[in-house]
C-alpha cells in the first residue's frame, strides 16, 4: 500500500504532465524532421528534373529564341518608358517592339548522323 502514496505524490507534483509534455515535444520534433525530409526530397526531384532539361535558348533581351527571326531580329512587344519622376523612375509606358538584334544564347542542336570510327 506504500507505493500508492508515491504515485499520488508524483501525480500531484505534475509528473504526468511532464511525461505528456516530453511525448508532445518528441512527436513535434519527429513531425518537423519528417517535413524537412519531404522538402529535401522535393528539392532533389526538382534538381534532377532541371538537370535533365536542355538549356533554354534565351536572348540577351530575355526573350525566347522562338520570338526571333532568322536574321536575329526580335519580334516581342515590350513596354518602353516615356516619362520619369524626380528619382528617375519610369512613371509612364508605351507599347513598343524589342530593339535587340542578335540571339546570343545556346544554339539548339539538330540530330546529326555520325559514321562509325572503326573499320570492320
Amino acid at each position: 500500500m506504500e507505493w500508492y502514496w508515491w504515485l499520488f505524490i508524483f501525480f500531484m507534483m505534475g509528473g504526468f504532465g511532464g511525461l505528456a509534455n516530453m511525448g508532445r515535444q518528441a512527436l513535434d520534433t519527429r513531425h518537423k524532421r519528417q517535413l524537412e525530409r519531404i522538402e529535401t526530397q522535393r528539392k532533389e526531384r526538382q534538381a534532377i528534373e532541371a538537370a535533365n532539361k536542355p538549356p533554354e535558348p534565351i536572348c540577351g533581351c530575355t526573350h525566347h529564341l522562338a520570338k526571333h527571326d532568322k536574321a536575329g531580329k526580335c519580334h516581342e512587344a515590350v513596354e518602353t518608358p516615356t516619362a520619369w519622376d524626380e528619382n528617375k523612375k519610369p512613371i509612364r509606358f508605351e507599347a513598343g517592339s524589342c530593339n535587340c538584334q542578335q540571339y546570343v544564347g545556346p544554339q539548339p542542336l539538330s540530330q546529326v548522323y555520325a559514321e562509325e570510327l572503326t573499320d570492320l
